[in-house]
């Protein structure tokens, strides 16, 4: 009986894991559409982050994405949720404008990406993530277009922080 009570109180005294909380940003029940008419070869680049749900508590990153033997490859450092995130290796292409990506909460879906693919729109189905990367100037058409394809696929545009 003694041990029992030993062991319960030396488990207390262990520290829990830190359990990161990532927001919801988008209704669970929206439909939500990836770009399925990409061109996967132009996200090749340097992208910085220009916005993001959640965007309060660190700075804004980025990511540089290459071609590499096993697909796309992607190093970023975003800002998520508060947090910083980072991590590198092999993009998986679930099929077009989606992807696996290493270290994240959910898949990255291409929301949109301009004409030009200077801006895009990522997000997840299950909310937990949603930011702009860009590259060049960002001007405020652009801004206007992500937050209304933000709210088209079911998130508040008003949690968007722009940096």
């Amino acid at each position: 009986m003694y041990r029992l009570i030993a062991l319960l109180l030396l488990s207390a005294c262990v520290a829990a894991p830190k359990t990161v909380v990532v927001g919801r940003y988008r209704a669970p029940d929206a439909p939500m559409y990836s770009n399925a008419v990409m061109d996967q070869n132009r996200l090749v680049g340097t992208w910085s982050q220009v916005a993001a749900f959640g965007g309060e508590g660190c700075k804004p990153g980025g990511a540089e994405i290459s071609r590499g033997a096993g697909g796309l490859q992607i190093r970023y450092r975003l800002c998520e949720s508060g947090v910083q995130m980072a991590a590198a290796g092999t993009m998986a292409s679930e099929t077009v404008g989606r992807f696996a990506v290493p270290g994240q909460p959910g898949p990255w879906w291409i929301l949109w990406a301009d004409g030009d693919y200077r801006t895009l729109v990522v997000g997840s189905p299950n909310g937990r993530l949603g930011f702009i990367l860009n590259r060049g100037p960002f001007p405020p058409d652009r801004l206007k277009a992500a937050r209304d394809i933000f709210e088209w696929n079911g998130y508040d545009p008003r949690g968007l922080v722009v940096y």
